[in-house]
């Protein structure tokens, strides 16, 4: 254990006080108690340190009286003869692993002043203790270390009583009449005798008090009281005196003392009787008396800090709620009032008019007097005019950017005057707010209870800051208010425009096709008519009536596709599906064509075993476009060829050919709608809608479109679509669940109709049925086709998919649920949609079951056998 340099002298100095050991004294118990509220702390030591122990003179909130030296907080204390502060003792190194920190009392705060009463030996501490770490300012350390200064002085009159008890009776007496009153301590000390009057003060209670001794002397202790206190004084020590029942002799409290002249000062009180061993029952009582006018100014300011905070803290944290009812800079406001004690106050921000400050009041306190002024204020609250007068008060805090303070505004040359009938002001605050050095804002307050000085407006700083912010984020919050609105009406405008087109798109292909309609069929009708047969001119001039009907037919059809997709009106059934099939598909329906045209079909499906995500239907429909513009623009006996490979995470397919090419600088246009690069005038066909109408339906699957091409060479064509997981099933896995065909209950046909627009899918469940025995499957390539096959078949079980162009899975349902034709029908839904929410989707629609694709063989087969079974008889 480490000693101070005069360990000595100290503990001689100590044993010498003979103050180790002895009773508990109220004097000392009362500043320990005083000390623990003033701090809000729950233990509070004056600790004496002996060579090998520290012995506790007086304890708040401990039960022993003692402990080891080695140990201790305050030895530490001793050691750098200085106030020693640890505010988290769990984190210090030098206190980490003390059995006082790990165990009881789990000290985790400590604030310990040095006791020196001789002013050289420091004896111990006063120390102020908290289990939980914190924080101690600077007010409160002095508050600390007034009060171990207290301690000293009762240190020092022990000292002197003993002293006094080695001398004479007589003068031992008189030593105690005189010496207590201690006229150098900071403190103030009264005696009086039993009936109250005063019989000696000292020098710090006087200047404390005002007074001078003389006129004191004498005199009754109710005259240093309040008159709430005062009145009763003399009752309270004659009730004492008789029975014995103290209320206030031997404890301590906090009191007001009054002033000379009449004004009220905070003290704490502690009142000690003095009772003399000369045979008399004559009683003296010492009162000292603590000033915490400091302590309560410092509360006071404490109190005004945290009033502050709190304005501060509600008006960021309530910012958007404060702001929707209209109240935020209200509140504010009135908080500047509180804070300033001040009679009126607004809050501005400065708006910047043609490279002029003008000042938009947000809240402004009610100066009127008149109706006129009434008018305009209402005026100037509703935003409705603005101040831009840069030369009054105000107008030099926000164009000028002034910080103005203004204790005597009648008579300052700074005032422009006010009109008659205005409120009177006599002193005004005005502080701009900044943003980045640029006037964004001001307040100001008048009439305040205190002069308003420069301290006040540094300690303002916080909250001008937060308003710089606020004003900043209602900024923002208008701008964005404002962008929604133009969204809004950009949204509705959309809207409006998209049902114009869709009315456009209804009429447009009504009529449209009515018209088409008569003319092919009255065509067709000349053609095969019987009763009146065309002569073989007629018979050619019809003929042509009806090509061109069918390619006016065929262009309609392309613009209307167009328009549904710009307009976001096509439905696409996403699935996964293999290239080969409907590469397959489209070379065989384009074959004769080809054949007519004398150019040569050249497909490599060879490594198009690729699964991909698209609508078949709508893929089908792309690859008819690409390879007839490969067929049409090509050259006599040319050739097209067509293949695919897998490119990372998708799959390409190139549609090449020999024929005329394209020019290099047109080649940017080649997809815009009807623009056919030239060729309008030439002997080919066409809108130029293809092309565009290809490239809209590869973005709606996800795919993308490119052409490399050279005048007089050829083009290819390609376009990229996501990879799919090819189904789980192989091939030859699917054949051994056909091999075994399930066993059902039914004698007779078990009629299942499939309504589904993929051929392949389709395909795949025919050869499945051509396996069941006692199973019938028809097919619908659309939901209306299914519904009329529905009503007119009556099939035991329908299997609907959900992604159908046109009427989708779940619109088909909820008509099949209202048919009572229809509505006993089981339906299970066919989806590649295997999400929880499609699963709920599909059973609050009222389907029997979900089936997710690819499909589950073994699964469908299960599904056909328990329906089956609940069928037979």
């Amino acid at each position: 254990m480490l000693y101070p340099e005069n360990e000595h002298a100290r503990l001689q100095y100590l044993h010498d006080l003979q103050i180790l050991d002895t009773p508990a004294e109220p004097a000392f118990d009362r500043l320990t108690a005083l000390a623990a509220e003033l701090l809000e702390v729950p233990i509070v030591l004056v600790s004496l340190a002996d060579a090998e122990r520290q012995w506790f003179k007086s304890r708040f909130g401990l039960d022993a009286c003692q402990s080891g030296r080695d140990l201790s907080f305050c030895n530490q204390t001793l050691l750098q003869g200085t106030p020693l502060v640890v505010e988290d003792a769990a984190a210090d190194p030098r206190f980490a692993h003390s059995p006082l920190v790990t165990g009881a009392p789990h000290i985790r705060f400590y604030a310990g002043i040095p006791l020196r009463p001789d002013g050289q030996h420091v004896l111990g501490t006063l120390c102020a203790i908290d289990t939980r770490p914190r924080q101690i300012d600077a007010a409160r350390l002095r508050q600390l270390e007034a009060l171990a200064g207290q301690v000293e002085e009762l240190l020092k009159l022990h000292q002197q009583r003993r002293l006094l008890d080695r001398e004479s009776l007589y003068s031992s007496q008189q030593a105690a009449r005189y010496e207590a009153i201690g006229r150098g301590a900071a403190a103030g000390i009264v005696r009086i005798d039993s009936r109250g009057r005063i019989s000696e003060i000292n020098d710090f209670a006087l200047g404390l008090l005002g007074y001078r001794r003389e006129e004191l002397l004498g005199e009754n202790v109710s005259r240093l009281m309040p008159m709430r206190w005062a009145v009763d004084h003399d009752q309270y020590l004659h009730n004492y005196l008789s029975s014995g029942e103290a209320r206030i002799i031997g404890k301590g409290r906090r009191v007001e003392a009054l002033h000379r002249d009449g004004h009220t000062i905070p003290v704490h009180l502690a009142v000690s009787e003095v009772r003399y061993e000369d045979g008399s029952d004559a009683r003296d009582f010492i009162g000292i008396l603590s000033d915490l006018s400091e302590v309560q100014t410092a509360n006071a300011l404490l109190d005004k800090q945290q009033h502050l905070l709190g304005v501060l803290h509600r008006g960021l944290t309530d910012y958007r709620a404060l702001m929707s009812g209209n109240s935020l800079w209200t509140f504010l406001k009135h908080a500047l009032r509180e804070l300033t004690n001040s009679d009126y106050a607004l809050i501005g921000e400065v708006l910047n008019l043609d490279g002029q400050a003008a000042l938009k009041i947000h809240a402004i306190s009610d100066l009127t007097w008149d109706e006129p002024s009434r008018a305009l204020l209402e005026r100037l609250r509703a935003g409705e005019m603005l101040l831009d007068n840069p030369h009054s008060l105000l107008g030099q805090v926000f164009a000028g950017g002034q910080t103005i303070v203004c204790n005597d505004l009648p008579d300052d040359p700074r005032r422009t005057g006010f009109p008659p009938g205005h409120p009177p002001l006599h002193n005004y605050l005005g502080v701009p707010i900044l943003d980045q050095g640029e006037v964004i804002g001001m307040f100001a307050i008048a009439n305040g209870r205190q002069p308003y000085s420069d301290e006040l407006v540094e300690w303002l700083e916080p909250f001008t800051s937060t308003c710089a912010l606020l004003i900043k984020l209602y900024r923002q919050l208008h701008e964005r208010e404002n962008f929604t609105e133009q969204l809004r009406r950009a949204r509705d405008q959309a809207e409006e425009a998209s049902r114009a087109k869709s009315e456009f798109l209804s009429s447009m292909s009504h009529e449209l096709r009515t018209p088409l309609n008569a003319i092919l069929g009255f065509a067709q009708l000349l053609s095969t008519s019987q009763k009146h047969p065309l002569n073989e001119r007629q018979q050619r001039q019809v003929e042509q009536i009806y090509k061109s009907g069918n390619h006016l037919l065929n262009l309609i059809n392309e613009v209307l596709d167009l328009a549904r997709i710009e307009a976001g009106h096509i439905n696409l059934s996403i699935e996964h599906i293999r290239l080969a099939d409907v590469l397959d598909d489209a070379c065989s329906t384009l074959a004769p064509i080809a054949e007519q045209h004398g150019i040569a079909l050249r497909p490599s499906t060879a490594h198009c075993s690729a699964w991909v995500e698209a609508d078949y239907t709508r893929l089908k429909q792309v690859l008819i476009n690409l390879i007839t513009n490969a067929i049409k623009y090509n050259r006599p006996q040319g050739s097209v060829r067509i293949d695919c490979r897998v490119e990372r995470d998708c799959a390409r397919i190139r549609i090449a050919d020999n024929g005329v090419g394209i020019a290099a600088d047109k080649l940017d246009q080649l997809f815009q709608p009807f623009n056919r690069l030239g060729a309008e005038n030439g002997s080919i066909e066409g809108t130029g809608v293809g092309l565009a109408l290809t490239k809209k339906i590869l973005e709606q699957m996800r795919g993308r479109i490119g052409v490399d091409s050279q005048e007089g060479v050829g083009s290819e064509f390609w376009f990229e679509l996501p990879l799919a997981a090819a189904p789980q099933a192989s091939d030859e896995g699917a054949a051994e669940s056909v091999a075994a065909p399930v066993e059902t209950a039914a004698a007779a046909s078990f009629q299942v109709l499939y309504i589904e627009d993929n051929p392949a899918n389709q395909r795949l469940l025919i050869e499945l049925f051509e396996d069941l025995d006692g199973f019938a499957l028809n097919c619908a390539h659309s939901a209306e086709l299914g519904l009329e096959l529905a009503c007119s078949q009556r099939p035991d079980l329908i299997l609907l998919d959900i992604n159908l162009p046109g009427m989708n899975g779940y619109q088909a349902m909820a008509i099949l649920a209202r048919n009572p034709a229809t509505q006993a029908i089981p339906v299970i839904a066919l989806s590649a949609n295997a999400m929880p929410a499609d699963l709920r989707q599909a059973k609050a629609a009222g389907f029997a079951d979900y089936l997710t694709k690819p499909l589950d063989i073994a699964r469908l087969l299960a599904v056909l056998d328990t329906f089956a079974q609940q069928e037979a008889p």
